[in-house]
């Protein structure tokens, strides 16, 4: 996952206690769930969230490390390359694509996100999704999946950062969270020991306020479904001039990833 924007700093203190030293997702509690495979893991919230809203949001490490579900497929049979994935964590879906000649590549802030993802055979650079990127203006395809919509704390901006990373006509598919929710929070990532990083801006979005930042933005809306409890979105980025936006890849239901594309060379980070 990536956390937050370049520059980005959030005030204190915090009503839970001071937060060590470090990158929100670089310091030990997350590298070492990525190389166990195993949680618990959460994101704590550090400022006061709504009625009833829980304090522990679980970060489901198992899934992410496991190889991808019928969930992720359903994604990844969208995907035309080349694909970007905005927060790979540890590269399952990156991986995959790879796999299949898909030309891919993962960011994420996490040292070892990244590690995890090339030993899985994936591409994987340690950025930010807001630094500079490759083949800016020229990505078939983004994903932002797990949660993701939350990095930066600011759906929107996160939005028109990554409308200005794909062609015009590149879809970004995006899972929302399951609630109805439009939410800016405080987090930070704790264990089930209550070991913890630093604070970082985090948003929980579902697919009604997802849209409306994707309207703000400019995004075509093309496509949302559910499966396993988890909710997905297709927008694309409009032609220019007189192109029509092409009709969206129908999810087929197929157990392995569609064939490669034709793409522009290979990825060069």
């Amino acid at each position: 996952m990536s956390a937050t924007a370049a520059g980005t700093a959030v005030a204190g203190p915090y009503p839970l206690g001071h937060a060590e030293p470090g990158e929100p997702w670089s310091d030990d509690l997350y590298g070492r769930a990525l190389h166990t495979g195993r949680g618990p893991l959460f994101l704590r919230r550090v400022t006061p969230g709504p009625d009833a809203a829980t304090a522990l949001l679980p970060l489901d490490v198992e899934r992410f490390c496991a190889a991808p579900d019928a969930a992720d497929m359903a994604v990844l049979h969208r995907c035309r390359g080349p694909v970007l994935d905005v927060g790979c964590g540890p590269g399952r879906l990156v991986a995959a694509l790879a796999a299949v000649g898909v030309p891919a590549l993962g960011v994420d802030v996490s040292p070892a996100a990244v590690a995890r993802t090339r030993r899985h055979g994936g591409t994987a650079l340690r950025r930010s999704v807001f630094d500079r990127l490759p083949r800016e203006g020229r990505w078939t395809t983004a994903l932002l999946m797990d949660g993701n919509v939350g990095i930066g704390g600011d759906p929107t901006a996160l939005l028109a950062r990554l409308y200005d990373l794909l062609r015009p006509g590149g879809r970004l598919l995006a899972e929302a969270t399951p609630q109805d929710v439009d939410e800016r929070l405080v987090v930070r990532v704790e264990d089930g020991d209550g070991r913890h990083g630093r604070p970082f801006p985090w948003a929980r979005v579902g697919t009604t306020a997802l849209l409306r930042a994707a309207d703000a933005n400019g995004w075509l809306s093309t496509g949302s479904w559910t499966t396993d409890g988890r909710a997905f979105l297709e927008l694309r980025r409009p032609h220019t001039g007189l192109h029509a936006v092409p009709a969206p890849v129908p999810h087929t239901g197929l157990h392995a990833l569609p064939a490669p594309v034709p793409h522009e060379g290979h990825i060069r980070p």
